[in-house]
């Protein structure tokens, strides 16, 4: 069994789901803690230096450069230690399947067979013959993100058992409450004092992103007016009533279910309460910055429309916008870009570059000022019980990375190469 697959089966199995009704804590959920404090005890093992685990289960280490390295700026490799709710998470069990060809079984539950078929995800087919781990189909698999979290950490363990590979000093961060949209953003840069970084935190193996949505929440609150319905003529304001309205007034083309591509969306996630008064949630996303701000225009406006029609007040909206695009940030380092495509060929894969309809903890810091994009893990069906990964990718990640990190073991500006 190989190391990145050994951490991977490993780390799996350690609860650390975060909790989407908890994001005023950081972290969400009391397990991410059990995560962090075992992966600090890891790197710590493994001879990584500064290791730390702070109370908001941030864990950092460093693995020092190679010999004529050291004087280069320092690279991240970023993480993200949290598994959905999205799907069951507590007490995965994975296994190694053998596949075959034809659909891929996960598990049976409850008498039926939680499987993939190759019409769903084409890559199965390129796959035949190869092993693929999986959950047993009551839970997810966890690969988002615990893939990454492996092959950062069996880069480093390759890295400090032969400190010949050429690579500058690498800060490993693995961060919480990623996937309920906190992720990196109490990461302490000055702490952490890398120049430019790179996640591991994306799908298919040689998928490559630095393009994200633009992402926002909003809050509609529906204030309704209510009497004994046998005296409601011309008095009563149902709370659900307005709520359906102003969900039928959002474009019903511009949901997820009907978009691609670089197509935004409006999405409902929740909705709480009564007659009387009720919450909406929704997130909207756009890759474009001006149509992702009319998205949130038209929500705004939607509101006023219905408040003249039942009275001032019954629809306020709230909106708090979660992360940019991250392209915005690449101007100054194209270089993010190219050592990441040729690091993918170097190991054999044909890299494509695809812009993420979603977010990731780069997005946040490329925004913050570290500029990081998204590398594969090679995982598919994420978020759901029928995820998967091949062996095989969880491998060859790692030597993508290994060849990546090579590529900042050299100057990567003029300025650099003038201060050699």
């Amino acid at each position: 069994m190989s190391d990145v697959l050994e951490r991977f089966l490993r780390y799996v199995q350690v609860d650390s789901p975060s909790d989407p009704d908890n994001e005023e804590e950081v972290p969400s959920s009391p397990l991410e803690h059990g995560m962090a404090r075992l992966l600090a005890d890891e790197l710590t093992a493994m001879g990584c230096v500064d290791v730390s685990v702070d109370e908001h289960a941030y864990v950092l280490g460093t693995v020092p450069a190679s010999a004529g390295a050291e004087g280069l700026p320092a690279l991240c490799l970023c993480s993200h230690l949290d598994t959905t709710a999205d799907a069951p998470s507590l007490g995965v069990r994975p296994h190694v399947v053998h596949y075959e060809g034809g659909n891929l079984v996960a598990g049976v539950v409850d008498g039926q067979a939680v499987e993939t078929t190759p019409e769903q995800v084409p890559d199965l087919a390129g796959f035949v013959g190869q092993d693929i781990v999986c959950p047993d189909g009551s839970t997810l698999l966890g690969a988002d993100d615990k893939a990454g979290v492996a092959e950062i950490c069996a880069l480093a363990a390759r890295l400090l058992k032969d400190p010949s590979i050429p690579h500058p000093t690498l800060k490993l961060a693995f961060v919480p409450d990623e996937e309920i949209g906190h992720g990196a953003s109490l990461l302490d840069l000055e702490k952490l004092g890398a120049a430019w970084g790179y996640t591991v935190d994306g799908e298919a193996l040689g998928e490559f992103n630095y393009e994200t949505f633009n992402a926002a929440e909003a809050l509609v609150r529906v204030r309704g007016v209510m009497v004994h319905p046998g005296s409601a003529k011309d008095v009563m304001v149902n709370a659900i009533t307005v709520a359906a309205e102003f969900d039928q007034l959002v474009p019903a083309a511009e949901r997820p279910e009907h978009t691609s591509g670089r197509e935004g969306f409006y999405h409902p996630t929740l909705i709480r309460g009564t007659a009387s008064e009720l919450t909406l949630s929704y997130i909207v996303r756009d890759h474009d910055a001006e149509k992702f701000s009319q998205r949130q225009q038209t929500l705004c406006d939607i509101a006023e429309f219905l408040n003249k029609r039942y009275g001032e007040g019954t629809v306020t909206v709230t909106l708090h916008e979660q992360y940019r695009n991250m392209a915005e940030a690449f101007g100054e380092c194209p270089f993010l870009i190219d050592n990441a495509l040729a690091a993918n060929r170097e190991a054999g894969v044909e890299p494509s570059v695809v812009a993420v309809r979603g977010g990731t903890d780069g997005s946040q810091l490329s925004l913050r000022g570290l500029p990081c994009p998204n590398i594969a893990t090679g995982g598919y069906n994420a978020h759901s019980v029928r995820e998967f990964i091949p062996v095989s990718s969880l491998e060859t990640t790692v030597d993508i990375l290994q060849n990546l990190v090579a590529k900042f073991a050299v100057p990567q500006t003029a300025s650099q190469q003038a201060a050699r």
